[in-house]
């Protein structure tokens, strides 16, 4: 049989009291927290600023005293500089033109020639004309001259009859209409300038020639014919305004313009644009080897410009001499078919025969 439960005790008024209130306070927590606003989370510590403080140098440079102008020492700043910016304005192409042939100093003549060009700054193109066919020597001196050039031939000398005696300046006129063709044909935009092989050439005349707009003049140093003297052709300016003429040959003062071949240069557009040039109604803008010997240029300049007013003179004032014409001349020289001799040159020069024509001079 089993033992009897023992008899329950009575619960007390302070523990019922107790537990009443704490249901109650539990009931009305979520009215509380949503009336009153409680704020029960604990403060997080402030987060990093993302905003990075310039770079201080601890050790600041000394400015230099106001008087000094020496160079500041480079700034340690590890930001990357801004590109420099570009030019404003390209160099122009120089349209260089040079008419040639095959005698005993083409050589010489074309290798000077290209040094100077190798030297002036670039863009060059340099036009070289062969009278008639282009020959091989030619090709082979311009190959190595370090210059971009481009090797053209006269086909108007070819097609001309063989028993038509031709003067060398019909030939010269014939080569540089084929480089004007040329110029013209391809569209190649540039300062046009005629320069002869035999010149003198100065490095500042390439630089001036960059400056020039439509049409460009300056003086030229001529060697006379005796080569005792110097004549001084070309303009005279006032500034850039051309306001007269230096010449004194007096066979020639029936020019217009007293200017040499190598005295003036052009813009190319002038030979297909109409708008560039004073005389509209030239369609076909070239050098006449109609007219008398020395009057080409004057003729030639006609089709471009109206008068001086349409002229640049260069440098400003036209006061520097930037190349020459010498004359050098080589009619007694004999040419070797191809440049080139098959034998060799061996002169044996004895002793006793300088001995013999040795003078002795007595003091007086």
């Amino acid at each position: 049989m089993a033992a009897p439960c023992p008899p329950r005790r009575p619960i007390s008024a302070p523990c019922f009291l107790i537990c009443f209130l704490l249901g109650f306070v539990a009931g009305l927590f979520p009215f509380a927290h949503r009336h009153l606003h409680l704020d029960l989370h604990l403060p997080l510590p402030p987060a990093p600023t993302a905003v990075m403080e310039p770079f201080r140098n601890p050790s600041p440079l000394p400015l230099p005293p106001p008087g000094d102008q020496s160079p500041l020492p480079p700034s340690r700043d590890p930001s990357p500089q801004p590109p420099p910016a570009p030019m404003a304005t390209e160099r122009k192409l120089l349209l260089v033109v040079t008419p040639t042939r095959a005698r005993p100093l083409q050589a010489y003549y074309l290798g000077r020639l290209a040094h100077t060009l190798r030297l002036a700054p670039s863009p060059l193109l340099w036009l070289v004309v062969d009278d008639g066919a282009a020959s091989r020597e030619t090709a082979a001196l311009l190959r190595g001259c370090g210059v971009m050039y481009r090797h053209l031939s006269s086909p108007d000398a070819l097609q001309e009859p063989p028993q038509r005696t031709r003067s060398r300046q019909h030939n010269r006129v014939l080569q540089q209409n084929a480089a004007l063709d040329h110029i013209e044909h391809h569209r190649i935009h540039g300062i046009v300038y005629f320069a002869d092989e035999s010149h003198v050439y100065s490095l500042d005349l390439f630089r001036h020639l960059r400056q020039i707009r439509s049409f460009g003049t300056w003086p030229v140093a001529m060697l006379a014919a005796g080569k005792s003297k110097t004549i001084l052709q070309g303009p005279v300016c006032n500034g850039s305004r051309v306001v007269g003429w230096h010449t004194n040959e007096k066979t020639r003062r029936l020019r217009r313009f007293h200017v040499s071949m190598s005295g003036f240069a052009f813009n190319s557009t002038m030979l297909w644009d109409t708008r560039k040039r004073a005389h509209q109604a030239w369609n076909y803008i070239r050098l006449l080897d109609t007219v008398k010997e020395g009057f080409q240029e004057t003729k030639f300049i006609e089709q471009l410009v109206e008068d001086e007013t349409h002229m640049e003179g260069i440098p400003p004032g036209c006061s520097k001499i930037m190349n020459f014409h010498l004359h050098l001349e080589d009619k007694g020289l004999v040419y070797p078919k191809g440049g080139q001799l098959t034998k060799n040159l061996d002169v044996v020069i004895p002793l006793n025969h300088e001995v013999k024509h040795t003078h002795k001079f007595k003091p007086r």
